[in-house]
C-alpha cells in the first residue's frame, strides 16, 4: 500500500544480529493487514504468523516465535493466533519466546509450552478510568508476571490511542536481556 510507505519507511533502518520480527497488532487489522504485511515485508522485515524461528547464538538454540493478534481472526479467518502451531516442529530443549501483541494470549502460549511472551497493547491502561477497565479484559496490564512456568513481559510502550495523554501509566522503551538460568 502505497499511502504506509512514508509511514513505514524508517523501520527499513532497523538492524539486529538476528533479524528483525514483527507480529501483528489489532491497529494493524483495523487499517489493511494485508498491506501492512507486504510492506514489512518488502522492507525485510520477518513477519511472524503462527510459525517460529530457530536462533543461534553463541552455539545455542533460541525458539522465536508470533502469532497474530488475538483478535486478528474477526478479520481474517486465517488469522486466528495460534501459539501451539507457531511451535510446531520446534527443538525441544530450546528456550521458547513467544510474541503475541495481546497479554489475553498468554493462557494458550502457557499451554504450548513457551517460556516468555512478550506483549503490549495494553498502554498500562494509560488513563483514568481505563486503567479499571483494562484489567477486565488482559490478564497483565504492564511489567512482568508469572503463569505457571510461563513468564509473560508487558510493555506499556511509548504512544497512546484515543485521547493524546497517559497519566499513571509512563511511557517505556523496555530492553529484555535473555540470559540461562542456573
Amino acid at each position: 500500500m502505497a499511502e504506509l510507505r512514508e509511514h513505514v519507511a524508517p523501520l527499513a533502518a532497523l538492524r539486529a544480529r538476528h533479524g528483525v520480527y514483527f507480529v501483528t497488532g489489532n491497529h494493524e487489522y483495523y487499517s489493511g493487514v494485508h498491506g501492512w504485511v507486504q510492506e514489512l515485508q518488502r522492507l525485510g522485515i520477518r513477519v511472524l504468523h503462527n510459525e517460529h524461528v530457530v536462533l543461534q547464538h553463541g552455539g545455542a538454540p533460541l525458539v522465536l516465535a508470533g502469532v497474530p493478534d488475538y483478535s486478528g481472526h474477526h478479520f481474517d479467518a486465517a488469522h486466528g493466533s495460534d501459539p501451539a502451531a507457531a511451535l510446531r516442529g520446534a527443538p525441544a530443549h530450546a528456550p521458547r519466546v513467544l510474541l503475541a501483541h495481546q497479554p489475553r494470549s498468554a493462557t494458550a502460549a502457557a499451554q504450548a509450552g513457551f517460556d516468555l511472551q512478550i506483549s503490549g497493547h495494553t498502554h498500562g491502561g494509560q488513563f483514568l478510568p481505563w486503567t479499571f477497565f483494562v484489567p477486565l479484559q488482559q490478564p497483565f496490564t504492564a511489567g512482568l508476571h508469572q503463569l505457571g512456568r510461563l513468564q509473560v513481559y508487558v510493555s506499556r510502550g511509548t504512544g497512546y490511542w484515543g485521547p493524546p495523554k497517559r497519566l499513571g501509566a509512563p511511557s517505556e522503551i523496555s530492553e529484555l536481556r535473555l540470559a540461562a538460568s542456573v
